[in-house]
């Protein structure tokens, strides 16, 4: 119990400090191996900031990672996990036979509650839950596979399409790595899910059933083996043929936090020959470890400290004010790095109109390292500015004459001027009794 209340506290407190959408530029730093997985993403969880990047908008094939979206649909459709129950079709299960599909043992007539089932398709990766689950929140499979896909796109998941609730391959059901990680943030933030991907063995169907044992090694001290990583906080793991091996997880350790997708993970050698080893695992431990072995967070800004200062106009007794970051600010950096080689560029205009208010965003600090985007910072006022009415007046006068319509209305008037006094020459020029007879005609 004591182990599932800190894994949900490491990762909960995370997501409430940062949005799951919250993806700020790649550090991209060089890592002390080279990856098997075709993607490799790591994410920092406690500043927001991509670390590593290997092919993280590739279109991968997901497999079981899918259930995670199917997580996300199930939980924000029925409400009372505990006392929803299912009763498992018969024609659902028929579906995967042949198939060879990972499945969790569940039985055609079985009554289920959501808690059960959620246990089922995330602990054992059962391909018969997600069916099961799909079928009874969408209505049908088909339904609930176009709500998967409207969620990946309201999250901004511009790389996914979903064919199918469980991950089972098909060509057109893909996604990619930063996906991934992006669903996998927001998950975190609905009832149910850290707790479950934390459990290595769980006897929710009943004590007098068979426990549901996870896929996952990397959290399963007493089966993973070489693969159990005592840091190691979830997640869901995939593998099919076409995908290869994949696992999303996070880890915890001496105050950091990150979040790791590894996709494409061969199956099998050059020869063909099967690969017993899932490098998804060894590549995701190996990162982590690099991670908290070489990184530290170093403060680089204080909101206290200015770092620029703006010009300001229409303002009385004050023609500049002073730029600071709206908040302390720390950038994840390799240990043997000094601060000094973090690059400030700041971004702003050459001067702002008042009135300004405390907090008011006035330009931008650009954090960079060996010419790799980090971070933007905001940069705010630290005080109020009132505007000068009489000097207001004076800039919209100035503006409006300077305004290109008013040029244009000037021109014209001119125009018609001029037209009117050689109208008015060119008839005083005509005899007096030819105009006599203009005037009679126009009476």
């Amino acid at each position: 119990m004591l182990k599932k209340i800190v894994c949900f506290f490491i990762l909960a407190t995370h997501l409430v400090c940062f949005g799951y959408n919250n993806f700020k530029a790649a550090a991209n730093f060089n890592i002390d191996f080279t990856p098997s997985c075709e993607a490799l993403y790591l994410y920092n969880l406690d500043n927001g900031v991509e670390v590593y990047n290997k092919n993280g908008d590739k279109k991968m094939y997901p497999a079981s990672l899918t259930k995670i979206m199917t997580y996300i649909i199930v939980a924000e459709n029925i409400k009372d996990f505990d006392n929803t129950k299912i009763t498992v079709k018969k024609e659902l299960l028929n579906s995967l036979l042949g198939t060879g599909s990972s499945v969790s043992g569940i039985r055609a007539d079985d009554v289920l509650s959501v808690t059960q089932l959620l246990h089922c398709l995330m602990i054992k990766s059962g391909n018969d839950a997600a069916l099961v689950l799909a079928d009874y929140v969408g209505g049908d499979v088909r339904t609930f596979v176009d709500m998967m896909n409207n969620k990946a796109a309201e999250l901004g998941c511009s790389g996914t399409h979903f064919v199918n609730p469980h991950g089972f391959h098909d060509d057109d059901h893909y996604s990619t790595a930063i996906d991934i990680a992006i669903m996998t943030r927001y998950a975190m933030n609905l009832p149910g899910f850290t707790e479950i991907c934390c459990l290595s063995t769980s006897y929710v169907l009943g004590q007098d059933k068979y426990p549901l044992v996870t896929t996952n090694s990397m959290i399963d001290q007493a089966r993973g083996g070489k693969y159990y990583y005592r840091y190691a906080r979830g997640i869901k793991t995939g593998h099919t043929d076409e995908g290869g091996y994949c696992l999303v997880s996070s880890a915890a350790y001496n105050g950091y936090s990150y979040l790791c997708v590894a996709m494409g993970a061969p199956i099998k050698d050059t020869a063909g020959n099967r690969i017993t080893d899932n490098y998804a695992m060894l590549d995701s431990m190996s990162i982590y470890r690099w991670a908290f072995t070489n990184l530290e967070l170093k403060p680089i800004l204080k909101k206290k400290n200015p770092l620029s200062e703006i010009k300001v106009k229409l303002a009385t007794n004050k023609d500049s004010t002073l730029l600071h970051p709206a908040d302390d600010y720390s950038v994840l950096l390799p240990k043997n790095v000094s601060t000094s080689s973090i690059d400030i560029k700041i971004e702003k205009s050459e001067s702002i109109d008042a009135p300004i208010k405390v907090g008011q965003k006035l330009g931008t600090a650009v954090l960079s390292y060996a010419n790799r985007e980090l971070a933007r910072v905001d940069l705010v006022a630290v005080e109020d500015i009132d505007r000068n009415i009489v000097l207001h007046l004076i800039q919209c006068i100035v503006n409006i004459v300077g305004s290109v319509w008013f040029k244009i209305a000037v021109v014209a008037l001119i125009v018609l001027i001029i037209a009117y006094i050689f109208l008015v020459k060119s008839y005083n020029k005509r005899p007096r009794r030819k105009r006599m007879k203009i005037g009679k005609r126009y009476k």
